[in-house]
């Protein structure tokens, strides 16, 4: 929910194929769909989770909204300015108000720079500073993130994939932008590092007003940091909705699915759990199914699932899905033709959320 505050990310529709070329003349005889249609908002100062298992699309979603990719359809909006079809010289002006820390920390920094000057090269391309003035905005971004500024002029090799990270986090910060995009940037530390990184990040949004686009495959911890959360399924997001609500009532299939794979700590309430098991793989992204792109694995398809994808709409406040068990159209019709025992739209998504 906006809770009055502006949209500082507004996507619409957007999709993202890669051309797949063949033949002898490297004719376009395909594309993959990576995201394919995805439409949402960020509010300024909150956290939106996007979740979703491995090639879903989630990161290629976080960066095409920052336009590190040229998008193939469908617009993005950020801070009310319009950057789908800009040139990259005109995004570069654009750049210090939007960044991204990457989920490698070891191989998005340069090996052959020393951290003060990794730090410094955004102040360095954007900004107007002396050298001794980068310096101190350099020191004072460590001090931020928890690096002890004697060791600016060391390498990243001397350091954690822990203290990696927030290198990559001080870069990010260096232009003081309002909106970051995080890829996965716990997946790849230890688990004992994972909560001391989303706790900074935690504490650097609350200091000084960010918003973020959270990217994880990891439910527990989307969970701690998000305000909502959005599920992606092969290119599509199937729902989106307030993080408690979300976990407390899934409405898609899929989100069912997923949260029921979440361990649970405590070992009497692990064995009541029962996990849904998705049969059969996930679909190729350039050659989905017809209809719902869910509909070859859903254990709670209909025949409807496989001819009409299901329209992504606002099912109760705040509450988004793309799914026939939620969609008003189809109970209309089934109204309509005379069926028995018909329930009202608010009784037809309360089962769905029983369910």
């Amino acid at each position: 929910m906006s809770n009055g505050r502006k949209k500082l990310v507004e996507v619409k529709n957007l999709k993202m194929h890669f051309p797949i070329l063949g033949g002898l003349l490297r004719r376009q005889v395909g594309a993959v769909k990576a995201v394919d249609g995805v439409s949402f908002d960020i509010y300024e100062g909150e956290t939106l989770g996007i979740v979703g298992e491995s090639g879903c699309g989630k990161s290629t979603c976080g960066r095409a909204v920052l336009r590190l990719y040229d998008i193939t359809e469908g617009s993005v909006t950020i801070d009310g300015r319009d950057i789908s079809h800009l040139s990259q010289a005109q995004l570069r002006k654009l750049r210090p108000m939007m960044q991204m820390v990457f989920q490698d920390p070891q191989a998005c920094l340069n090996p052959r720079m020393t951290v003060a000057s990794i730090i410094a090269e955004p102040l360095e391309e954007h900004g107007k500073l002396t050298g001794k003035e980068r310096l101190e905005r350099v020191y004072e971004l460590m001090d931020a993130v928890g690096l002890n500024r004697n060791f600016a002029n060391r390498y990243p090799h001397a350091f954690s994939g822990g203290q990696r990270q927030r290198i990559g986090i001080a870069r990010a910060l260096a232009l003081n932008p309002k909106f970051i995009v995080c890829d996965e940037p716990i997946a790849a530390l230890d688990v004992s590092i994972q909560a001391q990184v989303v706790n900074l990040l935690e504490e650097l949004q609350e200091r000084f007003g960010l918003t973020y686009m959270f990217i994880s495959h990891d439910l527990s911890m989307v969970k701690h940091i998000a305000d909502r959360v959005a599920v992606m399924y092969l290119g599509k997001v199937v729902e989106l909705a307030p993080r408690d609500a979300l976990y407390q009532s899934p409405l898609h299939p899929y989100t069912e699915a997923l949260l029921s794979a979440v361990p649970e700590p405590d070992p009497w309430l692990e064995e009541k759990v029962e996990r849904i098991i998705l049969t059969g793989d996930v679909p190729s992204p350039s050659n989905p199914p017809e209809g719902c792109n869910f509909c070859t694995r859903c254990p709670k398809v209909m025949e409807i699932c496989h001819r009409i994808d299901p329209a992504f709409q606002e099912v109760a406040p705040g509450r988004f899905v793309a799914c026939h068990l939620h969609d008003a159209t189809r109970h209309n019709i089934t109204t309509s033709a005379g069926s028995t025992g018909a329930t009202t739209r608010s009784e037809h998504i309360q089962q769905g959320e029983n369910a």
